[in-house]
Formats: structure tokens, sequence, C-alpha cells
């Protein structure tokens, strides 16, 4: 049984996430976001809740207490900020596995059409801070996953397939289901995937741009 903390608990992946590790998994989950009303009622005989911010490492130190993985599902303009206040609250705790959100295009990864779209989308702020936070996380010693997902859909389907960082991203899309039971996967196994950065997609979507566009 593991010890998961999961960062930015009330995102839509973080939440799938959270449904499939209590389903499939004996893990003790601490659940460490903003406000802590927007989850509900919990399961307090394996759920822990934390109002913190991403942004203070005295809270990220004093949550990660115990803990076995970090699950990092934070965003926002400054992503770089958390990322060095996670790395920083994980080397002081000594807890090394860290599982961290990022998204396409960070490496200039896309290839085309789709590839340039992408930039078009994601350029004057997204894309260059989201590949600030992973510098800091690939400079680290901690035993990392980047999970890059293409743009997310609410499909209520699991198909997915991934890339390394250096390979060209496929697909266009993928289901942020798919993306929570890729995490869920990994905290069930830990020892896969690490210090590597994973493109998810959906097989089959190749394209200019996403369906819905």
């Amino acid at each position: 049984m593991s010890n998961v903390l999961i960062l930015g608990a009330a995102g839509k992946i973080a939440r799938l996430a959270e449904q499939q590790l209590l389903a499939e998994t004996k893990a003790k989950l601490t659940l460490f976001l903003r406000q802590s009303q927007r989850l509900g009622t919990v399961d307090a005989s394996r759920v822990q809740v934390i109002d913190g911010d991403a942004t203070n490492q005295a809270q990220l130190v004093s949550a990660m207490d115990g803990q076995d993985i970090v699950y990092a599902n934070l965003a926002g303009a400054n992503i770089e900020e958390q990322a060095t206040k996670v790395v920083a609250a994980m080397q002081q705790t000594d807890v090394k596995r860290l599982l961290w959100i990022s998204t396409l295009g960070i490496y200039d990864e896309v290839p085309g059409a789709f590839g340039k779209w992408n930039h078009q989308m994601l350029d004057g702020g997204y894309l260059q801070t989201y590949a600030a936070a992973a510098k800091v996380i690939e400079a680290s010693d901690l035993d990392y996953t980047i999970i890059r997902p293409a743009w997310l859909s609410n499909k209520d389907e699991v198909k997915f397939e991934t890339t390394e960082k250096g390979e060209h991203f496929k697909g266009t899309e993928v289901s942020r289901k798919s993306v929570a039971d890729l995490v869920t996967k990994l905290i069930q196994k830990p020892d896969q995937e690490i210090r590597h950065s994973i493109g998810v997609n959906k097989p089959n979507t190749a394209g200019d741009k996403p369906e819905w566009y």
C-alpha cells in the first residue's frame, strides 16, 4: 500500500485519478488544493484533505510527511514557481517519486500542421512557462515522470499510446480518463518510466487540429 500526495487535487484529471485509485488500489490519498470545499465528501478512512498553496514550500513539506509518491496536477501562469517549490520540498523531505502533468509541445516535438496550430494556440506564455517548469523537474535528482497529454477531451474512454522525449508527438487528442488511467498505472508500478518525459495521445487521431476545432 502506498501513500500518495495529489497536488491540485480538484483538477479534472486528478479527480478521475482519485476515483480510480480508490476503486482499484489500496493507496491512501492526501489531497492538496486551495479550496478543499470543492471536493465535497471524501472517504476519511483513506483520504486526507489539506488546504494549501503549491508555492508555499512549508505547506508542501508538511503535506509530504510520510508520502511515497507525489502526483502534481498543477496549472497556472506561475507553474515554474510551483515546480521549483515542489522540487525543493521533495528534496527536503526525501520523497523521490514525482508524476508531473505538463502539456504537449514543450520541446517543440509536435510535427507538421498540427505543431504550427498548437504553437498558435499555446504560444504567448503557456508553452514557455510549462517548458520552464519541465526544465526545473528534469534538472532535479528526483525520480520523475513528466506526462505531456495531447488536447484533452471528456470522452468516457481509455485509449492511449505514448511517445518518449526526442520522438515526434503522435495524435491530436486524448481523453482525461486516459491520462488518469496512465497516472494510476504509474502509481501502481512506480518503477516504470523513471526520469522519462512521455507524450500521451489517442491512437489514430492525427490531423491538423483536434476534431472539435
